[in-house]
């Protein structure tokens, strides 16, 4: 079967819609009788509600309720859920315990959003204060072993005998690094619109990365049937992580709407987007190599703390890289979680990864410098052939490759080994790289394929698409299979009324999503090359089904082309609507794998240092990844485009601050909370290597959603040691940073 569709470039089909304001965003429903919420925020953290004076509020015109833990409904599932140790912590206003600043106390419910913005200003809130701990380092002494997330084994990983390793070996180098605690921006903030149709069912509008996925919670929460909850996310602009599970502005919408019943519209502002809809959290590393003079890996340790929640158990698996990316016999990884009174942590782009490449990566580069040798070069030194973790070959692996044709394109051979070797003037020129890479993981996902008598398809899946262009690249795929013009096929995504589709979480949407669209489409035609052969009306009567094609829409006789009818035709003639296929996929469980799958690439950076300002330029990038089978190069490089960015901002401007006396977030808004922009990012120069992968699915696709932001920080780290001799080690690389760090 061709696959004129796969591959090359195509602009995305929502394109259209999205400029013209036709694309419905969740905040952008407008059911009858709708009024609007806003949120009352703690202002202490840690302690619990005395009283809330709110008669004032209630006076306010237009206001309809005021919600406060004294009288907000209560959830039919709130001790199930909370019994349920892989559910993330709500507060949703069921007892009057406060665990951070910033945290849900009360909803008022208006006529107009500004009137409910207006009366929630209006109350007054009285705390009876406890003793708050909001310092990661101060949190140390206390902390946890690291639990895995919703059911994941804890991060860890041991093998060989690290101590005598590190002990022995011919060069040691050990540093410790840290991240800052990071915050989602993506353009659309959160939203929920709840609707009661009935007192037993309840339909919400959500800006979420999986609608299956927050339909469950909300059930659960609610005490509903799971098919008594629709959840409707059909465009989402950005999510990075931060809408793959619920939060408390959407059981708030809930509540209220069931408290005044009538629709519900809460949206909340930038600044609420900065406490109430997770983070990455602030992580402190400390990794040990050892080596030999030749530069093999003999010894890796990788350790450390990251923050969590008093009342959630998240954690970010930074150590989970270390565990497989080098060829090395001894290797410790653990992780710590200290709790503080901020709110829950969550996934953001690159969970793990992200940090984790910062850290080794760094760390890999100390090792060369100490050994004098090229960076690129111990990388390639090290390679593991296999995956030293699970001891089990990989699905494919090209990142060898990689190196080869990003510092070909780059000019890596040109770059001097010493620091401080080239300069413009004031300004110092260094050239830095890191291996990028992310796990090839898959959901469990159903899809539904209809050939229509008009001989148009529906592709019916609940996924997710967050701005990546999965309206696109799955379109491309059921056209390409069933061999018609993507302009004929109509994607349905994003509702709960939809066959189950992925989170569009770990990189893993498109690689479950794809295949299951593709089986469905060949069941469609199987179905329909089963009715022509059959049919004594059909030009194709009497043939065997191996020697019927499809394209351009027609079954088409692969021995005389003369014989053939389009699709409308053979519907039409057996009077059918239409013809359907449907197919699952289910990833294997982690224990039944064979090989170890995993998109890998590398980037490339040159940074241009001003020696007397400390500030820090990125002048180029080059990246190369091998990613599997590539559906769309146009949206692929977009992505790539995407996670790089993002990994720019982690390198040099992004840091989430609060106040160490109240907890509170102290750059709440897009003034404070520095993202890159326009000026900050070069032209970037993606690279795919083709890659074919005959393990990781059925169609050898790869997640590339998440891949591009792991280690792009540690390769401008680099890049700047490169470029004046000083070792960052605390991101983001500010200018201070630079000018106070020493040679």
């Amino acid at each position: 079967m061709s696959s004129k569709l796969i591959g090359p470039p195509m602009s995305r089909v929502d394109g259209k819609l999205k400029v013209t304001g036709k694309a419905l965003y969740a905040a952008e429903y407008n059911p009858p009788g709708m009024v609007y919420a806003a949120i009352i925020q703690s202002t202490v953290p840690r302690g619990s509600v005395l009283r809330m004076q709110t008669a004032e509020a209630e006076r306010a015109p237009g206001v309809l309720a005021v919600l406060t833990p004294r009288n907000a409904p209560k959830l039919a599932g709130a001790d199930k859920y909370m019994a349920n140790p892989i559910m993330p912590r709500l507060a949703a206003m069921q007892d009057s315990e406060v665990f951070y600043n910033g945290q849900p106390i009360g909803v008022v419910v208006a006529d107009t959003f500004e009137r409910a913005t207006h009366a929630a200003s209006l109350v007054r809130t009285f705390y009876v204060e406890k003793p708050a701990s909001l310092d990661l380092e101060a949190g140390m002494g206390g902390a946890e072993p690291a639990q895995g997330n919703f059911g994941a084994p804890p991060p860890g990983h041991e093998r060989g005998d690290v101590k005598a390793a590190l002990a022995s070996a011919a060069v040691r180098v050990e540093a410790t690094y840290t991240t800052p605690t990071e915050t989602h921006n993506p353009l659309e903030p959160h939203a929920a619109i709840a609707v009661w149709d009935d007192p037993e069912h309840l339909t919400v509008y959500d800006a979420n990365q999986g609608v299956h996925f927050v339909r469950m919670f909300l059930a659960q929460l609610s005490g509903l049937p799971p098919d008594n909850v629709r959840v409707i996310s059909r465009y989402v602009g950005g999510g990075f992580g931060c809408k793959a599970l619920p939060w408390s502005h959407s059981i708030l919408s809930v509540l209220a709407a069931k408290a005044v019943n009538r629709p519900v519209k809460l949206v909340l502002t930038r600044q609420q987007m900065n406490t109430l809809v997770g983070y990455r959290p602030h992580t402190v590393q400390k990794v040990e190599l050892g080596a030999t003079a030749k530069g093999k890996l003999t010894a890796l340790r990788h350790t450390g703390f990251s923050e969590t929640s008093e009342k959630d158990s998240f954690s970010e698996p930074f150590t989970n890289t270390s565990n497989m990316l080098y060829a090395c016999p001894n290797v410790h990884t653990s992780q710590k979680v200290v709790r503080l009174n901020a709110g829950t942590p969550t996934f953001m782009r690159g969970p793990g990864e992200a940090p984790g490449t910062y850290a080794l990566e760094s760390a890999l580069d100390e090792l060369a410098h100490a050994l004098k040798m090229d960076p690129l070069e111990l990388r390639r030194i090290n390679h593991a052939d296999m995956d030293p973790e699970h001891n089990r070959p990989w699905s494919s692996k090209s990142l060898l490759e990689c190196y080869r044709v990003g510092a070909e394109r780059f000019g890596w051979k040109k770059r001097s080994l010493q620091p401080r070797a080239t300069r413009d003037g004031e300004v110092l020129i260094g050239s830095g790289m890191a291996t990028a890479l992310f796990p090839a993981m898959r959901f469990q996902c159903t899809a539904t394929v209809r050939l229509l008598a008009d001989g148009s398809a529906t592709v019916q899946c609940a996924a997710a698409d967050i701005g990546t262009g999965a309206y696109t690249v799955f379109t491309q795929v059921a056209a390409d299979t069933l061999g018609v013009a993507p302009d004929k096929v109509r994607m349905e995504m994003g509702d709960t009324v939809l066959p189950p589709g992925p989170l569009a979480g770990g990189s893993a949407s498109t690689a479950s999503a794809a295949p299951a669209i593709q089986n469905a489409s060949k069941q469609v035609l199987q179905e329909l090359v089963k009715l022509a052969i059959a049919d004594t009306g059909s030009p194709l009567h009497g043939l065997a089904a191996q020697d019927v094609l499809t394209e351009g829409g027609s079954l088409v006789s692969r021995k005389d082309r003369k014989k053939a009818e389009t699709f409308a035709q053979l519907l039409a003639r057996k009077q059918l609507p239409h013809v359907e296929g449907k197919a699952d996929t289910v990833p294997e469980l982690p224990d039944k794998q064979k090989h170890s799958g995993y998109a890998f690439g590398a980037h490339f950076v040159e940074v241009r240092v001003d020696e007397v300002l400390g500030t820090v330029r990125i002048s180029r990038i080059v990246s190369a990844m091998a990613a599997g089978r590539i559906l769309n190069a146009k949206t692929a490089r977009s992505q790539i485009l995407g996670g790089a960015i993002f990994g720019l901002g982690m390198a040099l401007t992004e840091e989430t601050l609060r106040d160490p006396r109240l907890g509170r977030v102290m750059t709440a808004d897009l003034a404070e909370y520095h993202v890159p922009v326009h000026a900050d990012v070069p032209d970037i120069d993606v690279l795919f290597v083709e890659e074919v992968d005959p393990h990781v699915n059925s169609m050898g696709i790869k997640g590339i959603g998440e891949i591009a932001t792991t280690g792009i920080a540690a390769a401008v780290a680099n890049a700047v040691f490169h470029a004046t001799g000083k070792r960052v080690r605390d991101l983001p690389i500010t200018l201070d940073k630079v000018m106070q760090t020493s040679v």
